[in-house]
């Protein structure tokens, strides 16, 4: 059975929700105020929250926040209630990490219906998928649930390639994306004096070929199998649908691509969701905090290539940062003249 916390200081409506909650199975956990809110989040671990904005201790944003801080709590799906439908108010729980709303005065079929979609929602996001064509075909199946009609596992070519073979090259226009489902594959460049520099082995699992998809240029390697290989041709069109349509379903298929690894994980989801205004906020800041100086000196193609965008695009980004005066620039020299702005660039852009 289903736990689910409902926070919310009026008697007479948390004893509503709950006997809503109650006729469709659900075991509830009642608490009328913030503070007690969160201690009893920590203590029984529900599969949902629901919970009040107005609070008589601290308002609903609060007892999200301190939630998110907390690894055991900070992925329980969260849903708000509130009397007020201004958007703002929607925008900043949003942003905060909410998954759902619900303005008061709301019936049994619109707290069931957000309920139970945020519960299967956050059930496809924990399960594991098995990084081979099967654990694939298994999630577009569950994507399509999503209204992902348009997916078509049909499609996904098995194409075997020998030893050798050249699988794309460096400068390529990028095709369909691909996962080994068996043998191993190399990345690779030419330095300037013709040596060959491997920058990846990969092997059954690994996806690869979709850096360059999500960043729209071509391919800045090459890529060759090292044996005979198996590797699934994922179309372009899924790939992109399936990295952008909600970020609940890219969120998992992004975990798949980038195999648990929280470094590669947050990059992916900026070139997914983040725009090039947050991208080139996000790059300079970090490069900000590299250098001692705090001077960036670097050309303009290579930051665009760190922001995953044209050189023009990052160009008139540059110049509106300027105008802004968030950063002063100094030929190819860049300086931060307003780190806090640029952190609140890279948050709400």
């Amino acid at each position: 059975m289903k736990k689910i916390l409902v926070i919310e200081d009026t008697k007479e409506m948390l004893e509503n929700i709950a006997e809503m909650l109650e006729l469709f199975s659900y075991s509830v956990i009642k608490a009328s105020t913030g503070k007690s809110g969160v201690e009893k989040a920590k203590a029984e671990k529900p599969d949902l929250i629901i919970c009040d904005i107005m609070l008589p201790d601290f308002d609903g944003y609060k007892v999200l926040q301190l939630l998110e801080e907390e690894a055991s709590t900070k992925k329980i799906p969260f849903i708000f209630l509130t009397a007020q439908a201004e958007k703002s108010d929607v925008r900043k729980g949003m942003n905060l990490g909410a998954d759902d709303y619900l303005t008061k005065p709301f019936d049994k079929k619109d707290l069931i219906n957000a309920v139970e979609t945020r519960l299967k929602r956050n059930e496809f996001l924990r399960h594991t998928y098995a990084r081979d064509v099967n654990g694939l075909l298994q999630f577009i199946g569950e994507a399509k649930k999503f209204q992902l009609h348009e997916l078509d596992s049909s499609k996904y070519v098995l194409k075997t390639y020998s030893k050798k073979t050249v699988i794309y090259e460096e400068g390529n226009t990028p095709g369909p994306v691909f996962l080994i489902n068996k043998g191993k594959v190399k990345t690779w460049k030419l330095s300037a004096d013709g040596k060959e520099f491997i920058s990846g082995i990969l092997s059954k699992g690994d996806f690869f070929g979709y850096i360059s998809l999500l960043e729209n240029k071509p391919y800045t390697d090459s890529a060759t199998a090292i044996e005979d290989v198996e590797l699934a041709l994922i179309p372009q069109s899924d790939f992109v649908t399936l990295v952008t349509y909600n970020q609940d379903i890219s969120a998992g298929f992004i975990r798949m691509l980038a195999n648990n690894i929280s470094e590669k994980e947050e990059r992916l989801m900026g070139l997914a969701y983040n725009t090039v205004r947050a991208r080139t906020a996000s790059a300079l800041f970090n490069l900000h905090n590299k250098l001692q100086d705090g001077i960036i000196k670097v050309s303009r193609d290579n930051l665009a290539g760190l922001v995953g965008t044209s050189p023009e695009s990052l160009i008139r980004t540059l110049s509106d940062f300027k105008s802004e005066k968030v950063i002063e620039t100094d030929g190819k020299e860049i300086k931060i003249s307003n780190p806090e702005m640029l952190q609140r660039i890279m948050k709400f852009s």
